[in-house]
């Protein structure tokens, strides 16, 4: 797996994970890399810095105080909503479901549910479409 931070030609700025560097390729060629804020196709990769791997119980950067923080939570729980309101749930069959519905082994539809980090990698490499459902602050309470 590998996290991009991409940019369209309006300006907006955006992370999107693929398989490894290829996928990415494969994905822009075929116009399936589109920005989430308005849809623009013309998206490039950002200077971003390399990430690395740390120990389970190392610190990660974190973020507080940004002056549009309400703002994006308020965006983040109302895509969580219309998500889990709108889509069927499969729990742990999450991977399963995806590939059949990628393989029109069954009727398209919108789901969502869990999915462990092999089985994340393996829909990446596989070139199956997916974005993780955000957690927001008050669910950890």
């Amino acid at each position: 797996m590998i996290q991009y931070a991409l940019q369209c030609s309006n300006g907006h700025q955006f992370d999107a994970w693929f398989g490894n560097a290829a996928a990415f390729d494969d994905q822009q060629r075929r116009g399936l890399v589109t920005c989430v804020v308005c849809g623009d196709g013309a998206v490039e990769k950002a200077l971003m810095a390399p990430a690395l791997t740390r120990p389970a119980g190392d610190k990660v950067a974190v973020s507080a105080g940004h002056p549009d923080a309400a703002k994006i939570r308020e965006l983040l729980r109302a895509y969580r909503h219309k998500v889990t309101s709108e889509a069927d749930y499969v729990g742990n069959k999450f991977a399963e479901e995806a590939r059949k519905i990628h393989f029109e082994e069954v009727e398209a539809r919108g789901i969502y549910g869990e999915a462990t980090r092999d089985e994340v990698v393996g829909l990446a490499e596989d070139g199956i479409e997916f974005l993780p459902l955000p957690d927001l602050p008050e669910e950890h309470n």
